[in-house]
């Protein structure tokens, strides 16, 4: 018997039609939200789309944290923040996907975002909500079930026997040959040279450069990006100025690096690292994109521009005189 839709859904429907797209705003800041659908079947995805605009030169716009299930329905997937530059504004956009796994009239509510300008009281911007129709399968169930077919099975062919018998002989002359190789005919290895040692600088931007390419908050995964980030940096902290940093909170390490004479010089670097870091890991903010590459920038340049000077002999001092 077929499901047919009230009428009450109908004339939902012809409303969604007019009000699939929404958009707020105030000041330079703007936000839009639009979907690609307003009904799906069980299990489908609907794609909700989200656009921020605004003057990165006048405010800061804080993205929202999305969670995984709402209404009876689900964020399968959070696509990217993909960022474009439009003149003196940014464009921020991003794609979730949506489904629910049951039928019925659903609300996907709005999306808050805080907008801190440089002059002037904070506000904040929404999106509209959308009702998303969740439909079922149509069934007949008029006609008859057709009954579960019994496993078929499928006789091997002769040559497939013998290909059995054949990988096993190959597989012992292989053995044979590789214990040949390693124990009768076992030569003296000559040792390594040694290789010289990596400076400590090097070895910490390598890792950095390793952390950069697995595109950690490029995929959402913002608070491992941070993570890794800052124990990276502390780990450093320790080996390169022998002050304990890794057990420490940001707070306590900034006051060491404050009253600290050679880390005096790097403590906007590390406040900026540090602070971004927490509202990541615990504020559960959202840090835009540039943030998260001027956190990665900061870290290489802390560490490039702390390394040790050389020390000059006595023989290179009288040739430069």
């Amino acid at each position: 018997m077929n499901k047919r839709i009230p009428a009450g859904k109908w004339l939902f429907l012809l409303i969604a039609l007019f009000t699939v797209r929404a958009s707020f705003a105030q000041g330079d800041a703007s936000v839009t939200a639009r979907m690609d659908s307003h009904q799906i079947l069980v299990g489908d995805p609907a794609r909700l789309f989200i656009e921020v605009r605004h003057n990165p030169a006048t405010s800061k716009v804080q993205w929202p944290v999305f969670t995984d299930t709402f209404n009876h329905l689900e964020i399968t997937e959070k696509g990217k923040i993909d960022t474009i530059k439009e003149g003196g504004n940014v464009l921020y956009r991003q794609r979730l996907l949506v489904t629910g796994f049951d039928s019925g009239v659903f609300k996907i509510p709005a999306f808050q975002f805080a907008v801190t300008p440089n002059t002037g009281a904070a506000y904040v911007l929404q999106t509209d909500s959308f009702q998303l129709l969740v439909q079922t399968v149509p069934v007949d169930t008029t006609k008859e079930f057709k009954p579960i077919k019994n496993i078929i099975l499928v006789q091997p062919n002769w040559w497939e026997k013998y290909l059995w018998v054949i990988a096993a002989v190959l597989g012992l002359i292989l053995l044979i040959i590789i214990f040949v190789v390693l124990y009768v005919r076992k030569k003296p290895v000559a040792p390594k040279p040694k290789t010289p040692e990596v400076p400590l600088q090097d070895r910490v931007l390598k890792q950095l450069a390793e952390l950069e390419a697995q595109q950690l908050w490029q995929k959402g995964q913002t608070k491992e990006y941070y993570v890794q980030l800052t124990d990276i940096v502390r780990s450093y902290v320790e080996e390169r100025f022998s002050t304990p940093a890794m057990e420490l909170t940001t707070d306590e390490l900034l006051f060491k690096v404050q009253h600290h004479r050679d880390l005096q010089p790097y403590y906007n670097m590390l406040s900026n690292i540090l602070h971004t870091a927490d509202l990541a890991k615990f504020a559960k903010g959202q840090p835009l994109p540039q943030e998260h590459f001027d956190a990665m920038e900061q870290a290489k340049q802390f560490v490039e521009t702390s390394r040790p000077k050389p020390a000059f002999s006595e023989t290179q001092t009288e040739q430069k005189q």
